[in-house]
């Protein structure tokens, strides 16, 4: 593309436009490479992958697997994860990621680490002009998630928090719900799962040296503890033996979970831009089956009871053809996955299907009904100023305290 007489690169004019905090919709992808359709380096997206895991290496297979995408970066504090990149002398390896920050020919930061970490790593990245896709949930508390949000937009930066199942899993229901064959959408139930737990493990049989971690490291912004491989393992669920399960790392499968179902939830709800007016914990006085949160225009959404919604009609069957009805978000430029959505809004620059925001939204309702089980009482919660209303205690858990040197 042309800028007066001067010719500019598609990563160039990315960059340049990211320092300002409004970004015009005018910049599209021209394919002039390969005849296989693969655009010349100059007008590709370079990413760089910080947490390189099973399952972020996973979704790096989906951006690999784009045309538009060169891969050129791993990073991880695990050292046997960076193995698998070793032999390809097209990626340069780290442990620290901020040294992929420090690289001026790096476009987008794939952030696939435990949850502690996510906000540090994609504050930074963003600061640094990298645009961003972090894997759900999208924050460890709900301060971070609002910084994360604020920063994209004060630096221009596309942000898209990775959650392929709220359309894949229950885009159709979401769909039919909308689609005014049930009358008006009313509630919605989704079941992710429970909160995490506080972690009291001994001491472990090997070293962090032993078995291939920087531990300081891999704690970061966590309180410091000894290192235990079932602190940092993979192991999912709640079962003790995988950072999921710890409350200083992850808000467990609340959060985890949450993204994906509490995500689809919010979107069929129309919801995911704001967040409820107040949080019922379920007891044997007030008669509510689940937790429930309740939201300013009268719907409600409950933790229990399926993954469905009710309607004035009864339940929101999912059509066998998916027809998406007006008003209901979607995925850009045609898109059929969150991957592609989001190259295609690194290219647009317009705000790919689970903006920042979105996600932070989803993600503060998992992280109030965590609380709300911490606490075990209502809650009263102002979705626009993103406080608890008359109440001290809570308000205390919205944010933690960040070890030095990381802060945000």
């Amino acid at each position: 593309m042309k800028l007066g007489k001067k010719s500019v690169s598609r990563r160039g004019f990315i960059k340049a436009a990211g320092a300002a905090i409004a970004l015009p919709n005018i910049i599209t992808s021209k394919a002039l490479g390969a005849a296989d359709g693969t655009p010349p380096a100059s007008e590709r997206v370079t990413l760089a992958i910080v947490g390189a895991g099973g399952q972020g290496t996973g979704v790096l297979s989906r951006f690999r697997g784009d045309k538009r995408v060169q891969f050129v970066a791993a990073c991880d504090v695990k050292f046997k994860e960076l193995d698998k990149f070793k032999n390809d002398k097209s990626v340069k390896i780290y442990t620290d990621y901020r040294e992929i920050c420090a690289r001026d020919d790096i476009d987008f930061v794939l952030c696939g680490t435990p949850d502690h970490w996510h906000a540090q790593v994609t504050i930074d990245a963003m600061k640094s002009g990298k645009d961003i896709f972090c894997e759900k949930p999208l924050s460890l508390t709900i301060d971070e998630g609002r910084k994360m949000s604020d920063t994209a937009r004060k630096y221009g930066r596309v942000f898209s928090c990775g959650s392929q199942r709220v359309i894949g899993d229950y885009g159709k229901s979401a769909a039919a719900a909308n689609s005014g064959v049930y009358g008006e959408v009313l509630a919605a139930h989704a079941d992710p799962g429970g909160p995490p737990r506080h972690c009291f493990l001994g001491k472990a049989k090997t070293t962090p040296e032993q078995d291939g971690i920087d531990w300081d490291m891999w704690l970061g912004p966590a309180p410091w503890a000894p290192y235990h491989p079932y602190r940092c393992g993979r192991g999912y669920g709640l079962g003790g033996k995988g950072f999921r399960t710890w409350y200083d790392y992850s808000g467990g499968m609340m959060t985890d979970w949450g993204g994906h179902k509490f995500g689809g939830a919010m979107h069929g709800l129309k919801l995911d831009h704001t967040g409820p007016t107040a949080v019922v914990h379920p007891s044997k006085d007030n008669g509510y089956k689940h937790l429930t949160y309740e939201f300013a225009n009268g719907k409600k959404l409950f933790h229990g009871g399926g993954q469905k919604f009710i309607c004035e009609k009864g339940e929101a069957k999912a059509q066998g053809n998916l027809k998406v009805p007006p008003g209901l978000r979607w995925y850009e430029g045609g898109a059929t996955d969150p991957y592609k959505d989001v190259i295609n809004c690194v290219y647009s620059r317009k705000r790919p299907f689970r903006d920042v925001e979105y996600a932070h939204r989803v993600a503060t309702i998992c992280h109030l009904g965590n609380i709300a089980y911490m606490l075990d009482r209502d809650l009263k919660w102002d979705p626009d100023k993103e406080v608890f209303i008359g109440d001290d205690e809570a308000n205390r858990l919205i944010s933690r305290p960040r070890r030095e040197p990381w802060q945000i």
